[in-house]
Order: structure tokens, then sequence, then C-alpha cells
């Protein structure tokens, strides 16, 4: 089951059923199926409080993960600042709805074990994101 709501802000423009289909397929071609998935779209003071209540870190980011995939099944929690995702499509030079579509499907590959912080390993993510947007 997913879900989607809001702090702070209002719920995007984007058709939801479509974008649960595009995660299971997303989902499968890494090997899991979709479990329980909340996605929280917030504001950036609520995400930088979730940063420091939860990882202690002081900073704006677009999405934190929380992990909870058991045995081939996604699972998760994701908090997704919008505020950040337009900011950060500015700056790429992207529409915020592509930029909030890579962010949404970033966070699924973080359940499917695809991290982005070791050598290589964005360029890994950014490959499989880039994937994984070309199946929507």
């Amino acid at each position: 089951m997913i879900e989607f709501f809001t702090e702070n802000v209002a719920l995007p423009d984007l058709d939801y059923p479509a974008i649960e289909r595009w995660i299971g397929e997303v989902a499968q071609s890494h090997g899991f199926s979709v479990g329980n998935l909340t996605y929280c779209f917030c504001d950036d003071p609520y995400i930088l409080e979730a940063n420091n209540k939860f990882l202690g870190h002081d900073y704006y980011t677009d999405i934190i993960t929380f992990d909870y995939t058991r045995r081939g099944r996604i699972g998760g929690d994701m908090i997704i600042s919008l505020d950040t995702v337009r900011t950060n499509a500015e700056g790429l030079g992207v529409t915020y709805r592509q930029e909030l579509l890579r962010v949404i499907i970033h966070g699924v590959l973080h359940l499917c074990g695809i991290n982005d912080k070791g050598p290589g390993e964005r360029e890994i993510m950014e490959a499989n994101e880039n994937k994984a947007l070309s199946l929507l």
C-alpha cells in the first residue's frame, strides 16, 4: 500500500495511480515487491526539523528515507521537501515535475538497496534514476 500525505504544503498535482504502478514496476525490476510506503510532502522547515530530530543533521535536503524493507518487500517512510525540490529543479534547469518524480523514485531506489554516498555510488544511483524515469 502506498500513501501520500502532506505537512504544510498542498498535495502535488500528479497522477497518483500511475505513480503507484510505476513504483511497483521499478521495485519489480530490482527484484522486490511493494509493501507499505508512505510519502510525506512537506516544506523546508518541516524537513529540517525531521533531519535534526531523526538524523542529527542541521541542513535541508530533498528527501529523507526511512527503510523498513524486509524479505524482498520494500517498505519505508519518505519525507520530501517540495521547497528543496523546487530550488534544485531551478538549479539543474529541469522542470519541477521532473525533479519531483526523480526524488520520488530516488527513495524507492534506496529501499531497493542502491546507495549514493560512497565512491562511484552517485553515478550508479543517477543511472538507475534515469532508467526508472524512462519507464514512466
